[in-house]
């Protein structure tokens, strides 16, 4: 497919019109125009650009692409690399942040309430930009069992806040930096709240409000949307997708 195809068909995919968002969402740095090879990943690290190079790329797919709001505009050091890389090699790179959190089949939440294995999981409509999900446990568990699963789906050790001998039945997520929608948790009366970081006040929040929060990672809990794009590209249109993994303990 070309890239004006894959561009046009991720936009009306994504719905990208739909979000305000932090960053561009599309095509960020242009290159050949021929795709047949993508490779996706979290963020549009050094790394992930040489994996690509060295895998023959055509296009990178990534949820943190480039030219966030509020960074200095001009491209030297580490983004002059990065973007000299791409060019140097005519690959394109593609990144969609929120749409891809927010997305109702494939996006960062719905992976995550899936593989959670969370019933009835749901975004909440008119906040956050349907951001924030819910749903609940079909059969309530104690911290400890929920931990567990979180840690195991995740592949790392999320770091729990709340009183250790509850029962958790209802849940909300958003994933990457949300922790600061634990308020909004609290106010849909969940008795748990996931997101990927946490902040000194998140603390007093949760045991104030008395919601268990849950920072499972930002990397790992945003790790998912982007791989089910990419395998849902190859799918649709015969492409070669490697989904490309580099280790962010954060």
């Amino acid at each position: 497919m070309t890239r004006t195809e894959l561009s046009r068909y991720l936009s009306e995919f994504l719905q990208i019109s739909n979000y305000k968002d932090y960053a561009p969402n599309g095509l960020q740095v242009e290159g050949r125009s021929k795709i047949a090879t993508i490779v996706t990943g979290v963020t549009a690290c050094q790394a992930l650009i040489d994996r690509a190079i060295a895998l023959n790329a055509d296009a990178i797919l990534v949820h943190h692409g480039f030219f966030w709001k509020g960074e200095p505009e001009v491209i030297t050091g580490m983004k002059q690399r990065r973007v000299k890389a791409l060019l140097a090699h005519d690959i394109n790179l593609f990144g969609y942040h929120l749409p891809l959190d927010g997305h109702p089949m494939l996006g960062n939440n719905a992976e995550l309430g899936r593989r959670l294995d969370i019933s009835d999981a749901e975004p909440v409509e008119d906040v956050a930009q349907g951001l924030i999900w819910q749903g609940r446990l079909d059969t309530p568990m104690s911290v400890e069992a929920f931990s567990a699963r979180l840690n195991h789906v995740l592949n790392r050790e999320a770091q729990h806040i709340g009183q250790s001998n509850d029962e958790i039945k209802s849940i909300a997520w958003c994933s990457g930096g949300a922790q600061d929608y634990i308020d909004i948790a609290a106010d849909l009366g969940v008795d748990a709240f996931i997101s990927g970081e946490v902040s000194e006040r998140t603390f007093h929040s949760a045991m104030e409000l008395g919601v268990h929060y849950f920072a499972a990672g930002h990397h790992a809990t945003e790790r998912y949307g982007i791989q089910a794009l990419g395998e849902h590209l190859a799918r649709e249109f015969n492409l070669e997708h490697h989904f490309v993994d580099i280790n962010n303990p954060v």
